[in-house]
């Protein structure tokens, strides 16, 4: 058998005051999640540069970029936002970081070198007449 039993408070046992009601907790906005923190602690992921194959093509076209925190997940986010309608069979991600570039207002001397060189210009070339397509 078991021992003596105490009421559970709100039973209606007549041992227990009455407690007054509790006014009603206004709800709190759920909080949003957090996004999940780049490798390294920094504030920001780092920019992916995205290249995309096209099923007719014979090399890769830049199409865009997007941030990513890691090559993994750049590559399943480039293919999500990229090649929705299977118009890519390959697609490169690359770092920005790791893109080095010529620039624009520089071309004229980055070109330049290529001009003296005329042996890459077949223009002193005797080309036969049977030849189609040079």
């Amino acid at each position: 058998m078991s021992g003596p039993t105490t009421p559970s408070p709100g039973a209606g046992g007549a041992s227990e005051p009455a407690q007054p009601a509790q006014p009603a907790q206004p709800a709190q906005p759920a909080q949003p999640a957090q996004p999940a923190q780049p490798v390294g602690g920094e504030r920001s992921w780092p920019l992916w540069e995205v290249f995309v194959r096209g099923k007719r093509g014979l090399s890769h076209v830049h199409v865009g970029s997007l941030h990513a925190p890691d090559a993994v997940l750049a590559l399943r986010n480039a293919r999500d936002v990229y090649t929705r309608r299977q118009e890519g069979v390959s697609i490169w991600v690359v770092k920005a970081d790791d893109v080095t570039a010529s620039s624009p207002s520089e071309k004229d001397s980055f070109f330049d070198p290529a001009g003296d060189k005329i042996y890459r210009h077949p223009t002193f070339y005797d080309v036969p007449e049977d030849v189609e397509y040079l």
